[in-house]
């Protein structure tokens, strides 16, 4: 359950920087994305990194019962 945790926290977190990332226009790929430079996404992307953050870092803290 810890590895399982601390991956799709990681996941999350990845997910959600490429979401801000292309909401604020740095990243435009794909070219035709309706997440490019929709300011929203910085948003939505943001709180999805941050929960990834906190989730891969309780997967990480967990005592080992599995």
């Amino acid at each position: 359950m810890k590895t399982t945790l601390t991956v799709i926290g990681f996941l999350l977190l990845a997910m959600g920087l490429l979401w801000a990332g292309q909401g604020a226009g740095y990243i435009k790929w794909p070219a035709e994305s309706f997440v490019v430079d929709q300011s929203q996404w910085i948003y939505y992307g943001g709180g999805t990194a941050l929960v990834g953050l906190i989730i891969a870092v309780v997967g990480a803290r967990r005592r080992s019962t599995d």
